[in-house]
């Protein structure tokens, strides 16, 4: 439910097309809904101006398909993280067509793309085995109405991969870096860059990786400034969060 459709039935209270007892029955699920398993926060649109994300993970594929059959009733795009196929599979039964992203790991519902504002957000991956996470970013990021430059495989094993994309990389207004091994790329990019940089260590990498570990840690401590960094694998955060500073 985002500032718009409350807008819409306000507005239709007033002028006498739509009864006050139908308003209170369209609004009777604010600011949440309790469904037994999951408590459904309706008031988070009105609130941040970007919908409940369902994150996948740890919930059975019913439960997914239940939630997000009940928040795209209210909602134009909804995002589900970390979801598998299945999941996928029993979310369409349910929700028409609703996308599978093999790559991002993530199931989207769309009524309506939001249009691409002028601010274009870079989405940086070190390496190809750190996409996955770099997608869940750049898709987040665009279903949150932005446009995106992806750029990826270019760490600093070879540097002058980076070197090439620095013109594309430059014209953008947030810049997402996703790295695993050591996490080195984000102090690279930052120290090359007029804009935000936001890291995201991947728990892609050898034993000393220590599943992220090692390139969270090298990130929080770079020496570049204007890095700020999120968790481990969070391409999904690092999204919002670009588009968060996108639309200020």
């Amino acid at each position: 439910m985002d500032k718009k459709y409350l807008e819409e039935i306000i507005n239709n209270v007033a002028s006498g097309r739509l009864e006050p007892d139908k308003a209170v029955e369209k609004l009777k699920n604010l600011p949440y809904e309790d469904m037994g398993f999951a408590n459904l926060d309706h008031h988070r649109n009105l609130r941040t101006g970007y919908p409940e994300t369902v994150f996948c993970q740890g919930k059975t594929a019913n439960q997914i398909a239940e939630i997000m059959e009940r928040l795209f009733r209210d909602n134009d795009n909804v995002i589900g993280t970390r979801a598998s196929y299945e999941d996928y599979e029993a979310v369409k039964r349910i929700v028409p067509g609703a996308k599978y992203y093999k790559d991002a790991r993530m199931i989207v519902a769309s009524r309506s793309a939001a249009a691409p504002g002028s601010k274009k957000i870079a989405v940086v991956s070190a390496g190809t085995a750190d996409i996955p996470v770099a997608e869940e970013a750049a898709l987040t990021a665009e279903v949150f109405g932005n446009a995106v430059d992806r750029i990826y495989d270019v760490g600093v094993a070879g540097i002058h991969r980076l070197f090439a994309k620095l013109s594309i990389i430059r014209e953008a207004n947030v810049i997402i870096v996703v790295a695993g091994m050591e996490g080195a790329l984000a102090s690279v990019v930052g120290g090359l860059v007029d804009k935000p940089v936001i890291a995201v260590p991947t728990s892609v990498g050898y034993g000393a990786n220590f599943s992220g570990v090692s390139a969270l840690l090298t990130m929080l401590n770079s020496c570049s400034s204007g890095v700020s960094v999120v968790n481990i694998d969070n391409g999904y955060g690092a999204g919002y969060l670009a588009s968060v500073i996108n639309r200020l």
